[in-house]
């Protein structure tokens, strides 16, 4: 078979750790899905729609910085741009190819099925220009060359980019990539890195001693490689310290110097006055986001804060950019090693906890508990994937064990994301368990995603929170409204339908004793999925949730 573009581009999404390539067949890419599938360090999973693909490439992406997503021109980029967009928003890089009519057809403006019918073969295209960071409609000419450009942008940038291949561009003879792309590369300027270093050391010389020092923790740093380096900087204190909800599980939430969640005003109060009422505080990577930040009540001194953004540092009113955020945490470690030095810190004595005895086996399941029973379940290696609404929220706020990765959508929270996410996530790391939660409405959106999870051979947990409809909504507004309703389904016979090989067991459960016993009958079956219908009652909210959604609520009905 000749070299061609298709392989081309193979190789480099190889190149860049990309091992499976999610999409739906189509017959404007069946001849480049070819290439794919005779890849040798490439794999092919087939999705039931072009958004759930969407979905479990950006799972895929968050645990092994790019993945990959291949449709068909129109009607299947279109169903997949609502996934891209929450890809964009969470800074996910996802390279979404393209299989386009031939060159030939475009430039006799011809009327083809997928098209809009005007022979204008840039709209799609076009629609894509506000949530990628990178986009080439490839020739013959340029592919090599718009391939290594668009797949660099989504590797530096973090975030989704665009390429649209025609069937001939796909299927034309090239050469073989000459050489690796690019390294990345560190844009900080050694000026700008020198004065944020002194204004950093003056300002945490301020404080005083390295317990007057705190750090907050978000999404950003994860994204841009910086997670290492943070945990040598918490340790050079060590410095108490807090994530946002949005980047739970990117610090080790088992040690003692680990506070908590912070969500401004609906924080506990240890988590709120150790970030809030520092002498200095680092804010690392922190977006604040209305559902994030307990709907902007963060309470943030700006003259006592050290701010760090992808490429732009700031120590109270003074920003220095271009300093990269990986560069500026490690430009900080010495400074709060130092500071620890002169005055160590009090080995921090966390509050007593007050222990609530066990509910019995036969409580009827509320939230509160189910979140604890889930909570008491996971172990180190898992990842959690949390659906915006109660499962998001009413997991968020318990402490989860080292290791374990949490993963959920609270800026572009389009319910249903996290089951499809969960195929990418798994066969991004094979190793790990899955534990999926998620409410049964939003599991109705993508339910078919089951299906490829058992075809894949995987064997998340499922925890279908049973609520009867949508909850946060009805929280928000409407409880009673039939707007909120779903219909109501049976997920214990989702086998039958989804696994009807046997790759997947289901249980219903309505009292705290046979939610354990699911739970522990999922840890002793490893080799299926396992499905868990919590039941739980309709208008029944997380605390922390029930505070957001009602501050929603209040924001919405403004006029």
């Amino acid at each position: 078979m000749t070299y061609c573009v298709a392989d081309y581009l193979a190789d480099r999404l190889a190149e860049v750790g990309v091992e499976h390539v999610f999409g739906v067949p189509g017959d404007y890419n069946l001849a480049m899905l070819d290439h794919v599938v005779a890849h040798d360090r490439l794999q092919w999973v087939g999705c039931a729609n072009e958004l759930d693909a969407g979905y479990a490439a950006d799972g895929y992406g968050r645990l092994r910085g790019m993945a990959a997503l291949a449709t068909a021109f129109g009607v299947g980029e279109l169903s997949a741009i609502n996934a891209m967009a929450g890809s964009f928003a969470e800074h996910v890089p996802v390279v979404h190819v393209v299989g386009a009519p031939s060159t030939d057809h475009q430039s006799a403006h011809r009327m083809v099925h997928h098209s809009l019918g005007d022979g204008d073969f840039t709209h799609f295209m076009t629609m894509h220009e506000g949530i990628t960071c990178a986009r080439a409609a490839l020739t013959v000419d340029t592919a090599r060359a718009e391939i290594d450009r668009v797949v660099a942008a989504v590797r530096d940038q973090h975030l989704p980019g665009y390429l649209l291949v025609p069937t001939d561009v796909s299927a034309a003879a090239v050469d073989p990539p000459s050489g690796k792309l690019p390294d990345p590369v560190d844009y900080t300027d050694p000026e700008a890195l020198e004065g944020f270093v002194d204004a950093a050391r003056t300002l945490l010389e301020r404080a005083g001693s390295i317990d007057r020092v705190a750090l907050l923790a978000g999404l950003l740093t994860h994204r841009v490689g910086g997670r290492e380096v943070l945990a040598r900087l918490i340790d050079a204190g060590p410095l108490r310290h807090a994530t946002d909800v949005w980047a739970k599980s990117l610090v080790d939430e088992s040690v003692d110097h680990f506070v908590g969640t912070y969500a401004g005003a609906a924080s506990p109060e240890e988590v709120r006055s150790t970030v809030e009422d520092a002498g200095a505080l680092v804010v690392s990577g922190v977006y604040f986001t209305d559902l994030t930040s307990g709907f902007f009540t963060q309470r943030i001194t700006r003259s006592r804060t050290i701010e760090l953004g992808a490429r732009t540092a700031s120590v109270g009113a003074a920003t220095f950019s271009p300093v990269e955020l990986p560069t500026a945490l490690g430009a900080l470690v010495p400074l709060v090693a130092e500071l620890a030095e002169r005055a160590p810190a009090t080995r921090r004595v966390p509050g007593p906890e007050v222990a609530l005895p066990a509910p019995p086996d036969d409580e009827p399941l509320s939230q509160d508990a189910l979140w604890a029973e889930v909570a008491g379940f996971l172990r180190d290696g898992d990842v959690v994937l949390a659906d915006q609404g109660t499962s998001f929220y009413g997991a968020s706020t318990h402490r989860l064990p080292a290791g374990v990765d949490f993963i959920g959508q609270p800026l572009w929270a389009s319910i249903g994301y996290t089951l499809p996410a969960t195929l990418g996530v798994q066969l991004a790391q094979p190793d790990s368990r899955g534990v999926l939660l998620i409410g049964d409405g939003a599991a109705q959106l993508t339910v078919a995603e089951l299906g490829t999870i058992v075809r894949q051979g995987l064997a998340p947990v499922v925890v279908v929170v049973d609520n009867d409809g949508y909850t946060v909504e009805r929280a928000i507004h409407g409880p009673d409204e039939h707007y909120n309703d779903i219909a109501r389904w049976d997920w214990t016979a989702a086998p039958a339908m989804f696994a009807p090989g046997g790759g997947a067991t289901a249980t219903r459960a309505g009292t705290v004793g046979e939610l354990r016993a699911a739970l522990r009958a999922a840890r002793d079956d490893p080799s299926r999925m396992a499905i868990v219908q919590a039941v739980v009652p309709r208008d029944d909210v997380p605390q922390l949730l029930a505070d957001l959604t009602k501050a929603l609520g209040q924001a919405n009905s403004r006029h």
